[in-house]
Protein backbone atom coordinates (compact mmCIF):
# COMPACT_ATOMS: atom_id res chain seq x y z
CA UNK A 1 0.00 0.00 0.00
CA UNK A 2 1.45 3.41 -0.93
CA UNK A 3 2.45 5.84 1.81
CA UNK A 4 3.19 9.56 1.63
CA UNK A 5 6.80 10.64 1.84
CA UNK A 6 8.51 14.01 1.85
CA UNK A 7 11.19 14.30 -0.83
CA UNK A 8 14.09 16.76 -0.82
CA UNK A 9 14.53 18.09 -4.36
CA UNK A 10 17.02 20.39 -6.08
CA UNK A 11 16.31 24.09 -5.51
CA UNK A 12 13.65 25.52 -7.87
CA UNK A 13 12.84 22.02 -9.25
CA UNK A 14 9.71 21.26 -7.23
CA UNK A 15 7.23 21.56 -10.11
CA UNK A 16 9.49 19.76 -12.61
CA UNK A 17 10.05 16.79 -10.30
CA UNK A 18 6.31 16.63 -9.55
CA UNK A 19 5.52 16.56 -13.27
CA UNK A 20 8.02 13.75 -13.84
CA UNK A 21 6.63 11.76 -10.89
CA UNK A 22 3.13 12.11 -12.35
CA UNK A 23 4.38 10.83 -15.71
CA UNK A 24 5.66 7.72 -13.93
CA UNK A 25 2.23 7.19 -12.33
CA UNK A 26 3.00 8.42 -8.80
CA UNK A 27 0.66 10.58 -6.76
CA UNK A 28 2.51 13.81 -5.95
CA UNK A 29 1.66 17.03 -4.15
CA UNK A 30 3.41 20.38 -4.24
CA UNK A 31 1.55 22.83 -1.99
CA UNK A 32 1.69 26.30 -3.54
CA UNK A 33 1.08 29.75 -2.13
CA UNK A 34 0.37 33.00 -3.96
CA UNK A 35 3.07 35.67 -3.74
CA UNK A 36 3.35 39.10 -5.30
CA UNK A 37 6.59 39.95 -7.11
CA UNK A 38 7.53 43.41 -8.24
CA UNK A 39 9.37 44.03 -11.47
CA UNK A 40 10.45 47.47 -12.64
CA UNK A 41 7.35 47.84 -14.83
CA UNK A 42 4.69 45.74 -13.08
CA UNK A 43 3.58 43.63 -10.11
CA UNK A 44 2.74 40.01 -10.79
CA UNK A 45 1.12 37.31 -8.66
CA UNK A 46 2.94 33.97 -8.80
CA UNK A 47 2.55 30.50 -7.30
CA UNK A 48 5.56 29.45 -5.22
CA UNK A 49 6.10 26.24 -3.23
CA UNK A 50 4.93 26.51 0.36
CA UNK A 51 7.91 24.34 1.38
CA UNK A 52 10.78 25.32 -0.95
CA UNK A 53 13.00 22.35 -1.79
CA UNK A 54 10.41 19.74 -0.77
CA UNK A 55 7.53 17.89 -2.39
CA UNK A 56 5.28 15.06 -1.26
CA UNK A 57 4.86 11.77 -3.08
CA UNK A 58 2.88 8.62 -2.41
CA UNK A 59 4.66 5.37 -3.26
CA UNK A 60 5.37 1.91 -1.94
CA UNK A 61 8.61 0.77 -0.35
CA UNK A 62 9.47 -1.22 -3.48
CA UNK A 63 9.21 1.96 -5.63
CA UNK A 64 11.70 4.00 -3.59
CA UNK A 65 14.62 3.44 -6.00
CA UNK A 66 12.54 4.56 -9.00
CA UNK A 67 11.75 7.75 -7.09
CA UNK A 68 15.34 8.32 -5.90
CA UNK A 69 16.74 7.83 -9.42
CA UNK A 70 14.51 10.56 -10.84
CA UNK A 71 16.45 13.66 -11.92
CA UNK A 72 16.10 16.39 -9.31
CA UNK A 73 15.29 14.13 -6.34
CA UNK A 74 18.01 14.40 -3.70
CA UNK A 75 16.64 12.23 -0.91
CA UNK A 76 13.62 10.78 0.82
CA UNK A 77 13.25 12.80 4.02
CA UNK A 78 10.71 10.59 5.75
CA UNK A 79 7.15 9.41 5.99
CA UNK A 80 4.26 11.85 6.29
CA UNK A 81 0.88 11.01 7.82
CA UNK A 82 -2.17 11.16 5.56
CA UNK A 83 -3.75 13.54 8.08
CA UNK A 84 -0.84 15.99 7.68
CA UNK A 85 -1.19 15.93 3.88
CA UNK A 86 -4.95 16.49 4.14
CA UNK A 87 -4.48 19.34 6.63
CA UNK A 88 -1.97 21.08 4.32
CA UNK A 89 -4.33 20.59 1.35
CA UNK A 90 -7.23 22.10 3.31
CA UNK A 91 -5.19 25.09 4.46
CA UNK A 92 -3.96 25.80 0.92
CA UNK A 93 -7.46 25.36 -0.54
CA UNK A 94 -8.98 27.73 2.04
CA UNK A 95 -7.58 30.73 0.16
CA UNK A 96 -6.63 32.33 3.46
CA UNK A 97 -3.21 33.96 3.78
CA UNK A 98 -0.63 31.42 4.93
CA UNK A 99 2.54 32.26 6.78
CA UNK A 100 5.63 30.09 7.01
CA UNK A 101 6.89 29.44 10.53
CA UNK A 102 9.74 27.51 12.09
CA UNK A 103 8.72 24.04 13.26
CA UNK A 104 6.87 24.20 16.58
CA UNK A 105 6.43 21.53 19.24
CA UNK A 106 5.04 23.65 22.05
CA UNK A 107 1.56 25.09 22.53
CA UNK A 108 -1.99 23.92 23.01
CA UNK A 109 -3.48 21.38 20.62
CA UNK A 110 -6.74 22.54 19.06
CA UNK A 111 -9.41 21.29 16.71
CA UNK A 112 -11.15 23.68 14.32
CA UNK A 113 -14.85 23.00 14.92
CA UNK A 114 -16.59 24.68 11.99
CA UNK A 115 -16.12 26.62 8.78
CA UNK A 116 -14.06 25.61 5.75
CA UNK A 117 -11.22 24.28 7.93
CA UNK A 118 -13.44 22.17 10.23
CA UNK A 119 -11.79 18.99 11.46
CA UNK A 120 -8.20 20.21 11.22
CA UNK A 121 -6.10 19.76 14.34
CA UNK A 122 -3.13 21.97 15.06
CA UNK A 123 -1.39 24.09 17.67
CA UNK A 124 -2.77 27.48 18.59
CA UNK A 125 -0.68 30.64 18.84
CA UNK A 126 -1.73 34.09 19.93
CA UNK A 127 -0.22 37.02 18.02
CA UNK A 128 -1.40 40.47 19.14
CA UNK A 129 -5.09 40.50 18.18
CA UNK A 130 -5.04 37.40 15.96
CA UNK A 131 -5.38 33.69 16.68
CA UNK A 132 -3.39 31.34 14.45
CA UNK A 133 -3.55 27.57 14.09
CA UNK A 134 -0.25 25.97 13.21
CA UNK A 135 -0.17 22.67 11.30
CA UNK A 136 3.19 20.91 11.32
CA UNK A 137 4.70 18.42 8.90
CA UNK A 138 7.13 16.60 11.16
CA UNK A 139 9.14 14.91 8.39
CA UNK A 140 10.14 18.35 7.07
CA UNK A 141 10.49 20.07 10.45
CA UNK A 142 8.27 22.79 8.99
CA UNK A 143 4.99 24.39 9.95
CA UNK A 144 2.40 26.62 8.33
CA UNK A 145 -0.11 28.87 10.06
CA UNK A 146 -3.55 30.21 9.22
CA UNK A 147 -5.47 32.96 11.01
CA UNK A 148 -8.79 31.82 12.49
CA UNK A 149 -11.56 33.23 14.67
CA UNK A 150 -11.36 32.15 18.32
CA UNK A 151 -14.97 30.92 18.19
CA UNK A 152 -14.12 28.04 15.84
CA UNK A 153 -11.45 26.53 18.11
CA UNK A 154 -12.04 23.69 20.55
CA UNK A 155 -9.29 22.59 22.94
CA UNK A 156 -8.10 19.13 21.90
CA UNK A 157 -7.03 16.56 24.54
CA UNK A 158 -3.35 16.73 25.37
CA UNK A 159 -1.08 13.98 24.15
CA UNK A 160 1.28 12.22 26.55
CA UNK A 161 4.18 14.12 24.94
CA UNK A 162 2.53 17.50 25.69
CA UNK A 163 1.72 16.43 29.27
CA UNK A 164 5.38 15.46 29.85
CA UNK A 165 6.50 19.00 29.09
Amino acid sequence: MPNWFALRVRPKHEKTVATNLSKLGFDDYVPLKKVRRRWSDRIKELDEPLFPGYIFCSFTYSDRLRVLNLTGVESIVGGVNDSEIEAVRALVASGKPLSHLPFLRIGQSVLIENGPLAGIRGVVLREESAWRVVVSVEALDRSIAVEVDREVLEIWPLTSLEIAR
